[in-house]
């Protein structure tokens, strides 16, 4: 995202100089793309001079916004234990995911590039 960003007003950028530039096999990209597509971060234009391009505004996408889009919104913890009362360690890793969260949120992409 952040070479998107980096980009932004430039022509599509397309999948197979962007897995190059990246050094990651195209394949790969080509799912976490459709992810980014997913969450409205990116749009793909079919074509010859098809690609990729920002699709929200840079100044808005939060770090928040990509990870959840490639790794969705679940826990990073729950509890397997089985007790009867609620898993402590459950509660304090609950606390410390929502201030995580919010401080993902206020970081945007742009901040880095």
């Amino acid at each position: 995202m952040a070479y998107f960003v980096k980009h932004e007003g430039k022509d599509n950028l397309s999948l197979q100089p962007l897995a190059a530039h990246m050094n990651i096999s195209p394949t790969y990209l080509s799912k976490i793309l459709t992810q980014l597509v997913k969450a409205n971060l990116i749009q793909s234009t079919p074509g010859v001079n098809g690609g990729y391009s920002l699709r929200k505004s840079k100044s808005d996408i939060s770090f928040y916004d990509v990870i959840q889009a490639i790794e969705g919104s679940g826990a990073l913890f729950t509890c397997e234990m089985e007790e009867d009362k609620a898993c402590h360690i459950e509660r304090i890793m609950r606390v410390s995911e929502d201030k995580m969260v919010n401080y993902l949120k206020e970081k945007h992409i742009i901040d880095i590039v």
